[in-house]
């Protein structure tokens, strides 16, 4: 069975007219579980969820440790891909999947670049072409209805190149509120961008390990999968990563 985040990745990257065979090749799966994925209906693919921050990477971590201090060093054209770090460790009798082995190599990855940074935050500005990117977040408002105050919850949606924006209101956050958010909000633009940039809401994240890495909720994907859709997390506590809608918020 595929991790559901790999089903979302196959669909999305055979949409966008990537062949079966370079995806089998890239994804370590086989052309027969890729056309299995591609035709099932939406959400019926059997999936098992790594909820695990480290899922049978176990006795294999010093090994794979080592693996990707020596990728590290290697020039640009000579670095192993990720599939053929993970080729190396079934040899060795690692019986993970390539996603442990992803997951745990961007981790890795990410605890490198915040050693090297010494404390020392760089910021890069954000630049997006059209139909690349849009940016969700939620905000909570104190309006007055029919003569009583109430609070609401508003959804904000802006695409990152041209800045135009959707918002809506609703009477609570929930998964359903989100889905009708996004719904209302691509038939507004009157398309959907490639990629979605969220925070950390607990509608569409299950759980948040280091950097950008994350669980997403499965019914958050299966909706990420229909829009083809690549779902983006910030990291913790860095709002400068989906500014737009943050500015929008606060306006």
């Amino acid at each position: 069975m595929l991790v559901l985040e790999t089903v979302v990745r196959i669909r999305r990257e055979y949409a966008g007219g990537k062949a079966i065979k370079a995806i089998a090749r890239d994804l370590h799966v086989s052309r027969k579980v890729i056309r299995k994925a591609i035709r099932a209906p939406e959400g019926a693919f059997d999936y098992q969820r790594k909820v695990q921050p480290l899922p049978r990477i176990g006795p294999f971590r010093a090994r794979l440790d080592t693996l990707l201090e020596e990728n590290e060093v290697r020039g640009r054209r000579e670095r192993l891909r990720m599939t053929r770090i993970h080729d190396l460790l079934e040899r060795e009798g690692f019986e993970g999947s390539y996603d442990a082995v992803r997951r745990y190599a961007a981790r890795w990855k990410a605890d490198r670049r915040k050693d090297a940074g010494d404390g020392v935050t760089a910021f890069i500005p954000l630049m997006f072409k059209p139909g690349e990117a849009y940016q969700f977040d939620w905000s909570h408002e104190d309006v007055e209805i029919a003569g009583k105050p109430m609070r609401v919850k508003v959804a904000h949606m802006r695409l990152c190149a041209s800045r135009a924006v959707y918002v809506r209101a609703y009477p609570r956050e929930s998964q359903e509120m989100l889905f009708d958010a996004h719904a209302r909000g691509f038939a507004f633009f009157g398309g959907v961008p490639g990629r979605g940039i969220y925070d950390n809401m607990k509608t569409a994240v299950t759980s948040v390990f280091t950097g950008k890495e994350r669980v997403f909720n499965r019914r958050f994907l299966i909706m990420t999968a229909h829009y083809m859709i690549e779902p983006t997390a910030c990291s913790p506590a860095a709002g400068w990563e989906k500014g737009q809608a943050l500015l929008h918020k606060s306006a």
